[in-house]
């Protein structure tokens, strides 16, 4: 049976409530989201295990810089110098990341409290929640004024994110859920044993800085072809200009092109637990980081990894990007499942 609990977390500084929302489906699979920056809190697998790193309370999580587990926007990823032309008019944004933007700055979407719209059993029989923020105009520099919502289901082994967003000016959209895994446990300490595919056969090479330069660059015989399944951690060390610019993994991949829903994008595996996911998604990129510069609060460097379905990082900067611009009368729209099924499933 599927179900669906509410529970009261630690509250915000100013005494604003915060929510645990857990959804879990009839097989076992357990998803505990926090009404604070829609955060995944918890993924709790059908055979017990935790495979999310996650912190223990509110204050852990506005303290910490490493977005761990949160929806991120209004744009994920980096903007060049906070800013963007679009339609003749330069927007200023504030920076949070040296003289760039990132995740949409310091008081982006991680750091909001949503309102919780709804959660029960969904037509197909899964456990849900609904979940709102509106963005004013302005907000962090951005133009227009920008409603989302985000639907978070569960059913069988999947976990599946379905964001709507609408505007009253042209901006740039791109949310992503921020979630680090270990599919060896959340306490594992280490990406070792994982495995990774990655159906791309382009990435994007970065600077010094983690933006990207604008090229797109072949996988083909560089530490970044994973269209086979290769170890995780077995060449992030090799020296090559590009794990030096990303510390490791911080790569955003060029996915495949795809029509209709959700297509697949990468696939992790632990093959000694034999637990996998596999992930799924509608956006034209997907963000490999292998959490470089976590600083050990409490989880450290290379303790778990984040496959964030997105748009191009600092596409409204880069014309030869897909564009990421929605405008009034548009409706975004954003699917990407997480699909826990057990590697023989």
């Amino acid at each position: 049976m599927h179900r669906v609990t509410v529970m009261p977390f630690e509250p915000m500084p100013d005494g604003r409530g915060v929510d645990a929302i857990t959804l879990e489906s009839a097989v076992g699979l357990a998803v505990t989201v926090l009404t604070l920056g829609a955060t995944l809190h918890r993924v709790r697998l059908a055979d017990g295990t935790d495979v999310l790193l996650g912190l223990e309370g509110t204050a852990a999580y506005l303290g910490s810089a490493g977005y761990l587990g949160a929806t991120v926007g209004r744009y994920a990823n980096r903007l060049a110098g906070a800013a963007f032309a679009l339609d003749g008019n330069r927007h200023v944004l504030a920076a949070n990341e040296g003289a760039n933007m990132l995740h949409g700055g310091p008081e982006g979407f991680h750091r909001r409290i949503w309102q919780c719209l709804e959660t029960g059993v969904s037509d197909t029989g899964g456990a849900e929640a609904r979940l709102a923020l509106h963005s004013p105009d302005g907000d962090q520099g951005f133009p227009g004024a920008l409603d989302v919502t985000l639907r978070i289901s569960v059913h069988e082994h999947r976990i599946t994110f379905d964001h709507e967003a609408r505007t009253t000016a042209p901006t740039p959209v791109s949310l992503t859920s921020h979630g680090y895994f270990n599919l060896a446990g959340a306490e594992a300490g280490s990406l070792a044993d994982h495995w990774l595919t990655v159906c791309a056969e382009l990435f994007l090479p970065i600077r010094p800085d983690s933006l990207p330069t604008g090229a797109l660059m072949p996988v083909a015989g560089t530490p970044f072809d994973f269209r086979t399944p290769v170890p995780v951690l077995d060449r992030i060390d090799e020296d090559h200009p590009q794990l030096r610019n990303g510390r490791g993994y911080d790569h955003c991949f060029r996915l495949r092109e795809k029509r209709g829903g959700p297509a697949l994008a990468a696939v992790l595996e632990h093959r000694p637990s034999g637990r996998c996911l596999r992930v799924a998604t509608t956006e034209p990129g997907l963000q490999l980081y292998t959490g470089n510069v976590l600083d050990g609060r409490p989880h450290g460097p290379r303790s778990g990894l984040c496959l964030e379905a997105q748009a191009l990082p600092d596409s409204p900067n880069q014309p030869s990007f897909p564009s990421s611009i929605l405008r009034p009368g548009e409706v975004w729209r954003s699917t990407t499942v997480l699909d826990f099924r057990p590697a023989d499933a």
